[in-house]
């Protein structure tokens, strides 16, 4: 069986997958048609190179779930309020 070849860009989606989609490697190499041996390589070499990015944890993960959906909640509040403050400004005029 020949050796598959895969470009930088496959090797870059396949280990951002992994990093930043929070797949586990185990399921991220099966849904991918790869070894798991051969994304762990991958995902190594990424990291060696990036050492300054290091992965969220599950909690850090959670917490910046919960403060999206805070910051989208907040914004929502500030719209309604700014439309309900120029509505009794056009009204007490």
């Amino acid at each position: 069986m020949p050796k598959r070849k895969f470009s930088e860009e496959y090797k870059l989606e396949a280990v951002k997958l992994v990093i930043e989609g929070g797949a586990p490697l185990s399921q991220a190499a099966r849904d991918l048609g790869l070894g798991q041996s051969t994304l762990e390589k991958w995902v190594a070499a990424w990291r060696s190179k990036n050492p300054q990015e290091a992965p969220l944890t599950v909690s850090e993960r959670e917490e910046l779930r919960n403060l999206r959906k805070e910051n989208n909640q907040l914004k929502l509040e500030r719209e309604i309020l700014k439309k309900a403050a120029a509505y009794f400004a056009k009204t007490l005029i």
